[in-house]
């Protein structure tokens, strides 16, 4: 078991660093302001995932409904404990890639509305509140 374990978290490992490889590239994309490549780039993000999802349903299937935090506690095994941590930062530095990711586009997305009213701002008129403030 302890074996068959060990083999899937190496190929979630691999499959981690994969997506953290898609993820840095989209950040350069991003960067970059390259829209069609970042298009190209979601497909192999997506691909990627489900990649992760088949390890990670495989490694349930060897886990069982056991916690793999007391396994790999109870196993005494330093490259399953080592593998196990090496996972946990992954993934740590997978969440804040794709979080930094989506901030830089929501920005993006932001300026670009503000420089679209810029360019043709709305038509009607602006009237004023009870609060005497414009209103839009």
């Amino acid at each position: 078991m302890i074996n068959n374990l060990t083999g899937t978290l190496s190929l979630e490992k691999e499959s981690l660093q994969n997506l953290l490889s898609l993820l840095e590239e989209q950040y350069m994309l991003i960067m970059k302001k390259q829209l069609f490549e970042l298009e190209d780039i979601v497909g192999k993000i997506k691909l990627c995932n489900k990649d992760i999802a088949e390890h990670e349903v495989s490694r349930r299937k060897i886990v069982g409904p056991k916690s793999m935090k007391d396994i790999v506690e109870n196993s005494n095994n330093p490259h399953l404990n080592s593998e196990y941590k090496d996972i946990k930062k992954l993934i740590e530095v997978v969440r804040m890639q794709k979080d930094t990711n989506e901030l830089l586009i929501r920005q993006q997305i932001g300026f670009n509305a503000q420089i679209l009213n810029i360019i043709n701002p709305r038509r009607e008129i602006k009237t004023y509140n009870s609060y005497g403030n414009l209103s839009k």
